[in-house]
C-alpha cells in the first residue's frame, strides 16, 4: 500500500489576513499545496486527503478535483469544533479550530496505512517527500513514527516573529524533545526565543519541525486519549491549542515508542505573513528557472 499524504487546510490563517492556502504563487496560479501534492506523487505516495472546513469545501474541490482526476486518489475530511467532543458542550468564545493533533485526528476515517502530515501554506522541497516516503514504507510501524527535520535558521521570517517546534535530537537519530517556540525570531545577528519578558539566544544549528510528521494509523488511538485529556485541562481557554508537538513529546515520554529524525537538505519557505509572499513568488520562479518544476504542473 502506497502513503497517504494528509494536508492540514483548516486553519483560520490570522496573522496573514486571508485564506492563504488557495493563493496562487505558481506561474499558473499554482497553490504552495500543488508542489506539496507534485513532490508526493514523484516519491510515491498514493493518496492525498485534505483536511478543511466545511464552509470552504466547494472552493477547494473546485480547484483540486479537476487537477488530481486520475494522478493520486483524493479525500476531503472536515475539522470541526464538535469532532470528538462527545456530550462536552463548547464554550461560546471559543472559535479557533482545536489545533493541529485534533486535526490529525480528524482524518482518521480516511487513512488506513502509514501517512505523512504536513501544513498547507509550507513548501517542504522534493528531498521532503522522497525520504518521509521511504520511512513509511520501510520502517514506520506501530511504535516507531518520524519526523522531517529542517534548519532553524532557514525557516525564520523577515517579517514578524514565528512558532516553531524546536527539537533535540539523540545519538541515535530519534527525537528527545520537542518544544513550541511560539515568538522566534532574528535579532542583532541572533536568533531569539522571546517567552513573556525572557529573551533567550538559540543555536543556529538548532532543528526544527515544519509539521512534517510520518505516522503510523496507531497513532489515532493515542491522540484520542490525550485529546480527551487536553479538554479535561484547557476547554475554558478559548486560545489554547491541541498540537502535535505536545502529543509527539507525550509519546516519546510516555515510553510508547520512538520518533525517528529524518534530517532533509529541502529547501523551505512559507507564508505566516502577507510580506513573505513574493519570497515564496520569487523561491519558486527560481526553481522552475532551475528546472526542478515544470512551468505548467499538471
Amino acid at each position: 500500500m502506497k502513503p497517504t499524504l494528509v494536508i492540514m487546510a483548516a486553519g483560520m490563517a490570522s496573522r496573514y489576513g486571508s485564506m492563504k492556502q488557495i493563493q496562487g504563487f505558481g506561474p499558473n496560479g499554482e497553490t504552495i499545496m500543488d508542489y506539496s501534492i507534485y513532490d508526493a506523487i514523484k516519491a510515491g505516495f498514493g493518496k492525498v486527503v485534505f483536511i478543511i472546513r466545511k464552509d470552504f469545501a466547494d472552493d477547494f474541490k473546485k480547484i483540486f478535483d479537476p487537477k488530481l482526476d486520475g494522478k493520486i486518489d483524493v479525500e476531503y475530511v472536515y475539522q470541526e469544533l464538535d469532532a470528538f467532543i462527545g456530550a462536552i458542550a463548547i464554550p461560546a468564545e471559543r472559535k479557533k479550530p482545536w489545533g493541529t493533533a485534533h486535526a490529525i485526528l480528524c482524518a482518521h476515517g480516511a487513512v488506513s496505512g502509514p501517512f505523512a502530515v504536513i501544513n498547507a501554506d509550507d513548501f517542504y522541497g522534493t528531498d521532503a517527500f522522497v525520504k518521509a516516503n521511504n520511512f513509511l514504507v520501510t520502517d514506520c510501524d506501530e511504535d516507531t513514527y518520524g519526523i522531517v527535520a529542517y534548519n532553524l535558521n532557514n525557516t525564520l521570517s523577515e517579517h514578524g516573529s514565528v512558532s516553531r517546534g524546536v527539537i533535540e535530537v539523540g545519538d541515535n537519530g530519534q527525537l528527545l524533545s520537542i518544544n513550541e517556540r511560539l515568538k522566534i525570531y532574528r535579532e542583532n545577528g541572533q536568533i531569539i526565543n522571546e517567552d513573556g519578558t525572557t529573551k533567550m539566544p538559540i543555536p543556529e544549528e538548532a532543528k526544527a519541525s515544519m509539521n512534517f510528521w510520518c505516522f503510523h494509523p496507531s497513532i489515532f488511538p493515542y491522540i484520542r486519549e490525550e485529546f480527551a485529556t487536553f479538554l479535561g485541562r484547557s476547554l475554558s481557554d478559548p486560545k489554547s491549542e491541541f498540537l502535535i508537538p505536545f502529543v509527539a513529546d507525550q509519546f516519546i515520554k510516555s515510553g510508547r515508542g520512538e520518533i525517528k529524525v529524518i534530517p532533509t537538505s529541502a529547501p523551505w519557505f512559507g507564508v505566516t505573513y502577507k510580506e513573505d509572499a513574493p519570497i515564496v513568488q520569487s523561491s519558486l520562479d527560481k526553481l522552475i528557472d532551475e528546472k526542478t518544476y515544470p512551468v505548467k504542473l499538471w
